[in-house]
C-alpha cells in the first residue's frame, strides 16, 4: 500500500458547480420518472428500465447477468426486481437450453404492453424536466460532452 500522503486534487469551483449540478440533475430527473410512472402506471422507474432495456434486446431476452450490469445492479437488486416485474405477468424467467446455470429474463406480451403505455408518459417527463429547456445545439453538446466521458471511463476500465 502506498503510505505517501498525496494532496487531493480539489476541484475548482466551476468543477464543483458542474458536478453538483450533474449530481442534483440527475436525482431531479430520476424522481421526476418515478413519480410519473408509479402514478399513471403502477411501475418503477427501475422496472421501466428493465422493460426498456428488455425490449431493445435481440429476442427481448437477456441473460440476468448481462441485464444487471446493463442497469448497473447488483445480482440480488436484478433478482428483487425482476421478482416483482414476474409477479405483474411482465417478465418471466427461462433457464438456458445449453447451460442450466444461466438464466434469461424474457419481455412478455403483457411486459410490451405495460411498456408500450408507460413509454409516453416516460419521454413526456424528460420532456419537460430537461429536453424542453436546451436547445438543439445544447442537446448535441450535452450529448458529445458525456460521450467523452464515457469513452475516456470505458478506457480506464
Amino acid at each position: 500500500m502506498d503510505t505517501v500522503a498525496r494532496t487531493p486534487n480539489w476541484l475548482t469551483p466551476e468543477e464543483q458547480r458542474t458536478w453538483r449540478g450533474l449530481v442534483e440533475l440527475i436525482l431531479e430527473l430520476r424522481h421526476e420518472q418515478e413519480v410519473a410512472l408509479a402514478n399513471t402506471h403502477g411501475i418503477s422507474e427501475g422496472e421501466y428500465g428493465v422493460l426498456a432495456t428488455l425490449s431493445e434486446a435481440a429476442g427481448q431476452r437477456l441473460r440476468m447477468c448481462d441485464l444487471a450490469q446493463a442497469l448497473r445492479l447488483s445480482p440480488s437488486g436484478l433478482t428483487r426486481r425482476i421478482d416483482g416485474l414476474a409477479k405483474q405477468g411482465f417478465v418471466a424467467r427461462e433457464a438456458s437450453p445449453d447451460d442450466r446455470r444461466v438464466q434469461f429474463a424474457v419481455l412478455t406480451d403483457a411486459g410490451r404492453a405495460k411498456l408500450t403505455t408507460a413509454a409516453p408518459t416516460h419521454v413526456a417527463a424528460v420532456r419537460a424536466s430537461l429536453v424542453d429547456h436546451l436547445s438543439g445545439e445544447d442537446i448535441r453538446i450535452l450529448g458529445d460532452v458525456l460521450d467523452r466521458a464515457r469513452a475516456s471511463r470505458d478506457r480506464r476500465a
